[in-house]
């Protein structure tokens, strides 16, 4: 999977009559979005990083400027919600008429009010979350979810078709606020337990159970994310405050009983 770890295939021999991707920001998501769609499109992406070369080879994924990734058939946006508005506003200038331009971020409210507010009239806009990453979709895709929230444009139904039958992905249609204040318990308490418990470590490995083999399992899916991964969550999504504060408020009253019945 992404990191160096992709390996070689048999590229579609039809590929040069599909449609252009562009790929803006190539990272672990984006690299794992291009070894799933490299049979699909004809896929180019843009980086600062030079580190991506050797992963863009092995996926046959031309590396190119942002103006020129910009111009594709669909436009994938997998940047850093802090980096985000000014990318989509890079993105802006270049679009095409008919383009249909996609973010894959783990926040929604936010990055869709940019979009529709950056991007032309002349484009279809879809804010998508992949509920799921490199570790949770190591062994593939099939039967993981997705988030589509239409924003701009008539294209949602035709991607949501392509994502559930050509990439066998369950497809949930929802709007950004949906959308976010339903992640700010899934992904805010899941992110938010796993630092706790991690700088509570070593964690226990030989006299587990099953709950917490379980427990441990979602620990190791998100450990490994990035760092601007967890401040998304917890910081760009308006829900997970509320969240969080609630989360903390039940755990010290619960610790207040305790420590009432022991005395």
């Amino acid at each position: 999977m992404p990191g160096g770890k992709f390996k070689g295939r048999q590229m579609n021999s039809n590929r040069s009559q599909n449609k252009s991707l562009g790929i803006v920001g190539f990272g672990a998501f984006g690299q794992l979005a291009a070894f799933h769609l490299g049979q699909h499109f004809e896929i180019s992406a843009y980086d600062p990083s030079a580190d991506v070369a050797k992963v863009a080879k092995k996926l046959g994924v031309r590396l190119s400027s942002m103006h020129s990734v910009s111009q594709s058939d669909v436009v994938l946006i997998s940047a850093p919600v802090a980096s985000f508005e000014r990318v989509v506003s890079e993105i802006a200038v270049a679009c095409k008429p008919g383009a249909l331009i996609v973010d894959v971020g783990s926040v929604k409210v936010v990055p869709s009010e940019i979009m529709r507010r950056r991007l032309p009239n002349h484009v279809d806009i879809i804010a998508t979350h992949p509920l799921f990453g490199p570790q949770s979709a190591a062994t593939g895709i099939k039967g993981l979810k997705i988030a589509v929230c239409p924003i701009q444009g008539r294209q949602h139904a035709r991607l949501a078709a392509f994502l559930r039958k050509t990439l066998g992905l369950t497809v949930i249609i929802t709007t950004p606020e949906d959308h976010d204040q339903e992640a700010a318990v899934v992904q805010g308490l899941t992110h938010l337990i796993a630092k706790v418990l991690l700088r509570m470590g070593p964690l226990p490995t030989r006299m587990t159970t099953k709950s917490f083999d379980l427990l441990s399992e979602a620990i190791s899916m998100v450990q490994h994310d990035a760092p601007e991964v967890f401040e998304a969550i917890e910081k760009a999504n308006p829900y997970a405050e509320t969240v969080r504060r609630q989360f903390f408020d039940l755990a010290a009253s619960l610790s207040v009983e305790l420590e009432a019945a022991i005395d």
